[in-house]
């Protein structure tokens, strides 16, 4: 073997000063570097392909320079890592085994404090596996799923399970099964990461106290579903192009005391789906292009929903149930309706006369999700147009008592996804509306270019 061992110079503490650097030559074993290696030691790996699974057992830096390939051996996880506070760097680490029951991984995590940075993760199961880790740092790594097998029987590009404070940032994931799923998984903060083409961009259970800011789920089959869960902010995301029979953007089930602000939700078969939601604000964001801008169902209680701007959706509203305690304003603030046909008499920006959401065909749309292709045909909209005039049918009792006449300056963070070259880019604070000519500017430009 040619490995080797350097004393590290210059650090700090008397623990420290026995802690040494390994290189790892081309052709030679990681395996056995790390087996070597002392706990607080660093193992740095040149270019080459390391065939072979690695467990990590004590606490190391294991950084790859000029992106050395780890080839597992088609069985169980390609790197294991069981002590606290160890870093992977800079490598591509693929070939996993297939077994969803054993979590075969590109990373599985059994240990606190780690940190998981610049890796490119390919034809592996799952992606990062958190087996009740906490307080891990996982940064700037990409995430791709086997392609060769049927999406159902694929693993998560970073699955957490029963684990607190972590942080997952600025990472890529895409032809997984589920981009990100989280159970009982808790007081995380997920910013600034990019999930495309997976079932569910973000499978959400039984995990509270989370933040979720500055994400991209686009082109999946849902974008994210929040299930079971309290007290959770999602701020600054973008959710779009997420189509499918019953797909939607964001799916609300059994939560309660959520903050929903500064999203973008544009291009989705149903916007915003909401289910036994409870006590939860929807504030400036944009729901913009969507088949149905919001379907709720009768469980969904006490939500409230202001400064918000509905543009462009061609359904607003499907009700399933009898009505609901949603709220459509705060003080004298409503929402902007682009449909709205109201006035302003005082000028106050405020309409006038109450917005009725409401959609002629909701009680059909909201019971026989089915029927909405044929919702929008001239025979069905001359239909809606002369009941609107005369109405003779009872819907949902949904209004916005004081609609805004002027779309809601948003602080929304606009993002480009990696495929969308030449996409949007940061826009910073922007009206609404020029937010929705951009989004239907990206939608036009996705549709018709195949390779957006």
């Amino acid at each position: 073997m040619n490995w080797f061992a350097v004393p590290l110079a210059g650090v700090l503490g008397a623990a420290c000063l026995s802690a040494a650097e390994w290189r790892v030559p081309p052709g030679d074993s990681v395996a056995d570097a790390v087996a070597r290696a002392a706990a607080g030691d660093t193992v740095f790996v040149a270019p080459g392909v390391y065939t072979g699974n690695l467990v990590i057992e004590k606490t190391l830096r294991l950084i790859g320079t000029g992106r050395p390939v780890l080839r597992g051996l088609g069985r169980g996880s390609v790197v294991t890592v069981r002590a606290p506070r160890c870093e992977i760097r800079g490598f591509r680490i693929e070939r996993s085994g297939g077994s969803l029951i054993e979590e075969d991984s590109g990373i599985i995590l059994y240990s606190d404090g780690n940190r998981i940075v610049d890796n490119e993760l390919d034809d592996i199961l799952f992606g990062i596996y958190f087996y009740h880790s906490n307080d891990n740092i996982v940064r700037h790594n990409r995430v791709r799923g086997r392609t060769r097998i049927e999406q159902g029987e694929r693993g998560a590009g970073l699955h957490l399970w029963d684990c607190l404070r972590n942080v997952i940032e600025d990472n890529t994931v895409s032809e997984t099964r589920d981009g990100m799923y989280l159970q009982n998984a808790s007081e995380s903060a997920i910013r600034r990461n990019i999930v495309t083409r997976v079932r569910y961009g973000l499978h959400y259970m039984y995990s509270n106290d989370n933040v979720f800011e500055e994400n991209v789920f686009d082109r999946n089959v849902a974008g994210a579903a929040i299930m079971y869960s309290s007290r959770i902010e999602l701020r600054r995301n973008r959710f779009e192009h997420n189509r499918g029979f019953s797909s939607f953007g964001i799916l609300f089930q059994d939560s309660a005391g959520l903050a929903i602000e500064h999203n973008a939700i544009a291009d989705n078969a149903v916007g915003i789906f909401m289910e036994g939601l409870r006590d939860s604000t929807f504030r400036q964001n944009l729901v913009a292009g969507n088949d149905t801008a919001v379907q709720v169902f009768s469980s969904a209680a006490n939500n409230r929903f202001y400064e918000n701007n509905f543009i462009g959706n061609l359904s607003p509203i499907s009700v399933v149930g009898r009505g609901t305690t949603t709220v459509w304003s705060r003080g004298a603030r409503g929402n902007y309706w682009s449909e709205y046909d109201g006035y302003d008499l005082d000028a106050d920006g405020i309409g006038d006369v109450p917005h009725r959401i409401r959609n002629f065909y909701e009680r059909l749309e909201g019971n026989y999700p089915r029927l909405r292709l044929y919702f929008y045909s001239p025979a069905a909209q001359a239909l809606a147009a002369a009941e609107r005039a005369f109405p003779i049918i009872r819907a949902a009792d949904e209004q916005d008592p004081h609609p805004l006449m002027k779309p809601v300056v948003l602080p929304i963070a606009v993002r480009a996804p990696a495929h969308s070259a030449g996409g949007l880019r940061e826009l910073g604070a922007i009206g609404a509306s020029a937010l929705a000519a951009a989004v239907f500017l990206l939608r036009r430009k996705s549709r018709s270019d195949p390779h957006t």
